[in-house]
């Protein structure tokens, strides 16, 4: 029970039950006018009698030291935001503290916290450092930009290998396409557009089955082809070891047995291949070391002797016929295939020589980028280098396509100059192969002779 009354100044006095009278404050704060003379201002109270809730007030019209307004801290260090953690000071009080920011790849979400946190591997923290975002996963996508201009180049170079397939097809029967063994050409200009067409299984996200199928199908593919190369070179230095006298050795390298050397070297990667599947095959792996914000997403070789046995043979193949193509390089032959190989078998070499540096250092989706484009200029290096030179005389060159010019047979003007001297009367003469009655122009004379008048002593 509570007995309330208000005196004759205004006060109002309340007593409770026991007779104790209620707790009530004023608020004064002292505050300079601008004369200088200090003023006295009531700025809330304290009144435990009222409802609860209601006892404490408080107005803003505080002048604090300085004239300002804000509330003034009364602690000596204001609290730590979420996304960093307190350092207390050293012989300082503990209100006394330091906020430093997380470190990198932790978080805090909480006011004045002690300690940050580690996100989980797979996520990352947010520019506040407040929260765990999960990473951005990166791979070479088919919509990117490298992924686009990849995939251009791989469809231009299919069409390529097609347009140069159908050009030998409508001149199967001349001698510049039957020359050194049309088949192995046709089986060369497939195996490139196969090696073209496989560039296109890097592109896109890896899967267990892209993963196997990219790296096969790039090896296989690539033997294929350079043991069709390898069998033009040889084919090369047995046809001019079979012009020698009492020489039989192209029966031993025939077409059926060309067939069968290159089915054989393919079949030794393919077996590579399959062992390199059954033990250890590629899968796809969330490369997490590499980029601390992002995952890599990338397919791993799986065993790394199969990944290495696969380019090592590639690369024997290679060397083999390189050397064989310069050794046959000088041959005498008026359209000599050796020189063509020669050079493209040097750029296969070089070109996948720089390879494996930058494979190895290249970051993310660039490794993958690195390994289409080692694809695609050695594939364009081939078809160019042995293919461009015939298309050229087949479509702007028809009247060298006969097979006195291709096993270097013409007469050159130097040689018929040398046949046709001959000396009559002391003097040089060149001129046509007359009969007797009739009469020729005779070089470095006005006047007609007879070839009896010319065999006059």
């Amino acid at each position: 029970m509570h007995f309330n009354f208000t005196t004759n100044n205004g006060y109002q006095v309340n007593f409770d039950s026991s007779g104790d009278p209620a707790a009530l404050y004023e608020l004064i704060n002292w505050q300079f006018k601008k004369d200088g003379a200090l003023d006295f201002v009531s700025v809330g109270y304290y009144d435990s009698s009222k409802p609860r809730g209601q006892e404490f007030r408080m107005s803003s019209a505080i002048s604090w030291v300085g004239g300002q307004t804000e509330v003034i801290v009364s602690v000596c260090s204001e609290s730590c935001s979420p996304g960093t953690r307190k350092a207390v000071q050293k012989g300082r009080p503990v209100c006394c503290f330091d906020c430093i920011s997380c470190a990198e790849g932790e978080i805090s979400n909480m006011t004045d916290s002690l300690d940050c946190v580690h996100c989980l591997p797979e996520f990352w923290p947010n520019g506040k450092q407040d929260s765990c975002l999960p990473k951005p996963v990166e791979f070479l996508s088919w919509d990117d930009t490298l992924g686009i201009i990849l995939t251009v180049f791989s469809v231009a170079g299919t069409f390529v290998a097609v347009c140069v397939a159908s050009i030998f097809y409508r001149n199967r029967a001349s001698p510049i396409v039957r020359a050194n063994n049309s088949e192995l050409s046709f089986l060369l200009l497939f195996s490139l557009t196969l090696c073209f067409l496989c560039s296109l299984t890097f592109i896109g996200r890896p899967s267990e089955w892209s993963c196997m199928l990219r790296h096969t199908a790039f090896g296989i593919t690539f033997v294929l082809c350079i043991s069709c190369v390898l069998g033009k070179t040889i084919v090369v230095l047995m046809a001019f070891r079979a012009t020698l006298p009492g020489s039989n050795v192209m029966k031993w390298f025939g077409p059926p047995q060309q067939r069968l050397s290159v089915l054989s070297f393919t079949l030794v990667q393919i077996l590579i291949c399959v062992i390199w599947l059954k033990i250890s095959p590629p899968f796809p792996f969330k490369n997490l070391k590499h980029y601390k914000e992002k995952i890599i997403l990338e397919c791993s070789i799986g065993s790394a002797i199969g990944f290495w046995a696969v380019l090592s043979y590639i690369g024997f193949l290679a060397l083999l016929c390189f050397i064989l193509a310069f050794l046959a390089r000088k041959l005498p032959d008026n359209f000599n295939e050796a020189k063509f190989i020669t050079f493209s078998m040097l750029i296969f070499c070089v070109v996948w020589i720089t390879f494996i540096p930058a494979y190895v250092s290249s970051p993310g989706k660039f490794t993958v980028a690195v390994e289409i484009f080692a694809i695609l200029a050695s594939s364009f290096g081939l078809i160019i280098c042995i293919f461009a030179p015939k298309c050229f005389i087949i479509v702007f060159r028809p009247e060298q396509n006969t097979k006195k010019h291709l096993m270097g047979k013409m007469p050159s003007k130097s040689t018929n100059h040398k046949r046709c001297q001959s000396k009559v009367r002391g003097r040089n003469i060149c001129g046509k192969i007359i009969t007797p009655g009739k009469h020729r122009y005779v070089r470095g004379s006005p006047k007609i002779e007879s070839q009896n008048h010319m065999q006059k002593p």
